[in-house]
């Protein structure tokens, strides 16, 4: 037992904050991704029986050394881990890694199992055990249950960087060798019992996804000195706290200790909170920290944050949520005690640095480094590991602490660590010392974080884009089409399925029946075919759904002859064009008539949803494409006259079309086909594209419309 317990009024406590609070006879913390593979190299080599990676990414392909840093063996991940394979008959290596969303298939290593297939010692799965839309994001690594890594790095592309953040490093590169943004993050280093305990979670969660029980390392292989001498110390003999998040799945309950720890850590604070995060969007801990800023002795609060997010998605969703909240925070900052702040790297250009680090630091006394950010999905949605250590009066452990913290500002303001302490023990003042050292062309810039006022009116609420516990279907749909609104799913369903076993009856009557005898279909396939072989044609059929449009003709039907006479690429085409004309003609049509008229022609029900589209935007439109409430034109009418942004109805109008075009114009042609050659195996083509369609539009509006499918 460590000499330093756990005071009275610890912030750490089993149960409430933290998953388990073991002992670690050492802790170094890793700044940055060369420092983190490095340490990892060092201990893996070293490593007896078991390997233990679980990881949000993975990719084999990543170089970890630079040439003037050779140790020795193989610089790639994957020819690393054999090559260790091969020299050490005892080791086993287990790699889990989050079964991604394809939205990420560009971004990942498309067939790591065929490096790894090379070695029956080298164990990767994938895993999706999680709720639709979570992610598996803990970031851990066990060596025997001696040595353990947890924090915000994968062992993947883009990760790797070094303190000074170099625009140009060659070693910062993807796999194929374009170039990476420089990259900031932090991993922490435990030895001891606390290593058990991160190794006995990798064996939890590898239990979960395959079924399989991994066996325990013997004490005797975790009593060698698994620690590299190459890594730095940065405390000794402390308690780590474990916190974990995990929604709720099949039978386990949701466990939300990183949101707890959070709020007791912030709690607790008395001078200063120092916070290194890539996203900034839990209301709950937003609303923690707005209470801290309202008090008249409260701590300073300084957030280091990500001024921009990867790629235009997160920019439009996360970014925006963000700059809800800094908005209200800046509302509260009345003693003056907020700082916001962004790393400013010269040589960038447009680029920026990624600040993707997730620390939390509160005065000299706690420190809390892991997976989690302060984002709603990370307090209850996708499962996450974070390490805390609280110094509870020992002042060798807060000595660690504000080493870190003064590390980290220093990277960040490019001067020393003894800089920032020697500034920060003369102002007292956390914020007034950043002020006093900030200026040189590396620096800590003062961070806005403004959102336009009409991006800020179309992005939904954070309930959609960053949930914290798993999705209800029916609250995505609640959010943009009230319940009260919509016509019963029921009733689509079986209007649907009669309609789709019409036809089949049709095809099979056309094929066994005397009813082909009644109807010349070459004919009236060759009168078709008239509008197909004449230049005219594709604007004939644009003009038709335009007109269309105009006097509410069903657009089904329209699909249906478009496709019929053009074929299922260029009639999904005309139709798809003639569908957006017609839907901004008469979007125009409405937006000239006005609000008044178009209530008074649609009715109050359609009129209660006109408010809903002008308050949801994009998202609203979309729904109601795919969840019909009222007639194609109608709808355009009254998202005219509700004053919604036209680009938005243009964008919703765009995306929200696709999906039933789509299965309208396979099936149509399908039944072209049932009919110009009729037979078993066409017939029973029919049957198969008709029960997907009905079990995609079946699915999707169960997703969509939740309990009501039911009613």
């Amino acid at each position: 037992m460590h000499p330093y317990h756990a005071a009275q009024d610890s912030i750490l406590e089993v149960g409430r904050n933290c998953w388990r609070l073991e002992a670690a006879d050492r802790a170094a913390f890793l700044v940055d991704g060369a420092a983190y593979y490095r340490a990892f190299r060092h201990a893996a080599i070293q490593a007896k029986r078991s390997i233990l990676i679980l990881g949000w990414d993975f990719d084999s392909r990543i170089c970890m050394l630079s040439e003037e840093e050779s140790d020795g063996f193989p610089p790639r991940l994957g020819e690393f881990l054999l090559f260790l394979l091969a020299r050490r008959r005892t080791l086993h290596i287990n790699v889990l890694i989050w079964d991604f969303h394809l939205v990420y298939a560009f971004e990942r290593e498309w067939w790591p199992l065929s490096t790894f297939r090379a070695h029956r010692r080298l164990h990767f799965r994938m895993d999706a055990t999680h709720p639709v839309g979570a992610s598996h994001h803990q970031k851990i690594v066990v060596m025997d249950d001696a040595v353990a890594f947890v924090g915000g790095l994968d062992l993947a592309q883009c990760r790797w960087d070094t303190p000074e953040h170099r625009p140009d490093h060659p070693l910062r590169v993807f796999p194929d060798g374009r170039p990476c943004r420089p990259f900031h993050d932090v991993q922490m280093m435990v030895d001891g019992k606390a290593a058990v305990a991160l190794g006995d979670l990798c064996r939890t969660r590898w239990m979960r996804a395959t079924g399989r029980r991994l066996p325990s390392p013997l004490p005797s292989v975790r009593r060698h000195e698994p620690w590299p001498g190459e890594v730095q110390v940065d405390m000794e003999a402390m308690q780590v706290g474990i916190s974990l998040t995990e929604p709720a799945y099949d039978t386990r309950p949701e466990v939300r200790y990183v949101e707890q720890l959070y709020l007791d850590a912030i709690r607790a604070a008395r001078r200063h909170i120092y916070i290194e995060t890539q996203y900034l969007t839990s209301k709950t801990l937003g609303m923690c920290l707005l209470e801290r800023l309202q008090e008249r002795a409260g701590p300073e609060i300084v957030l280091i944050l990500h001024p921009n997010s990867d790629g235009w998605l997160e920019q439009y969703t996360m970014d925006v949520l963000r700059g809800r909240l800094l908005k209200e925070l800046r509302a509260a900052d009345a003693f003056k005690r907020l700082g916001l702040y962004y790393p400013q790297i010269p040589g960038l250009g447009a680029q920026c640095l990624s600040l993707h680090s997730k620390v939390l630091i509160v005065d000299n006394d706690f420190v809390r480094i892991g997976s989690s950010n302060l984002s709603n999905r990370s307090m209850g949605f996708d499962t996450e590991c974070d390490l805390a250590v609280e110094a509870s009066g020992d002042p060798r452990l807060q000595c660690g602490i504000a080493s870190l913290r003064d590390r980290l500002l220093g990277e960040h303001l490019s001067v020393s660590p003894d800089v920032v302490a020697e500034r920060l023990a003369r102002d007292r003042s956390l914020i007034g010392s950043i002020e006093a050292l900030r200026g040189r062309d590396r620096t800590l810039q003062v961070f806005d974080g403004q959102i336009p006022a009409d991006l800020d009116a179309w992005i939904p609420d954070a309930e959609l884009i960053d949930p914290d516990r798993p999705l209800q279907s029916d609250v995505v749909t609640n959010q943009l089409v009230p319940k009260e609104h919509r016509t019963p799913a029921r009733r689509h369903i079986m209007i649907g399925a009669a309609t789709l076993f019409a036809f089949l009856g049709l095809a099979a009557a056309w094929r066994w029946t005397s009813l082909r005898d009644c109807l010349d279909i070459p004919a009236l396939v060759a009168y078709l075919q008239t509008f197909n072989d004449s230049s005219f044609g594709p604007f004939l059929a644009i003009g038709a759904f335009v007109l269309g449009g105009v006097v509410v003709a069903p657009v089904t039907v329209l699909i249906a002859v478009s496709v019929l006479t053009f074929g299922p690429l260029f009639g999904f085409l005309y139709s798809f064009t003639g569908m957006t004309l017609s839907a901004l003609l008469t979007f125009g049509i409405g937006h000239l008539l006005g609000h008044e008229a178009v209530r008074r022609l649609a009715g109050s029900r359609l009129n209660k949803i006109s408010q809903r589209l002008a308050q949801r935007g994009v998202l609203a439109i979309i729904a109601v494409r795919i969840i019909p409430v009222a007639p194609f034109s109608l709808i355009n009418l009254v998202a005219g006259a509700s004053h919604i942004r036209f680009r938005h109805f243009l964008i919703g109008t765009l995306i929200g079309e696709l999906p039933g075009l789509l299965a309208i114009s396979i099936f149509v042609d399908q039944i072209g086909e049932a009919i110009r050659h009729p037979g078993p195996g066409s017939i029973l083509a029919l049957a198969g594209v008709a029960l997907l369609v009905l079990l995609g539009i079946f699915g999707l509006r169960r997703w969509l419309g939740g309990e009501e499918v039911k009613r």
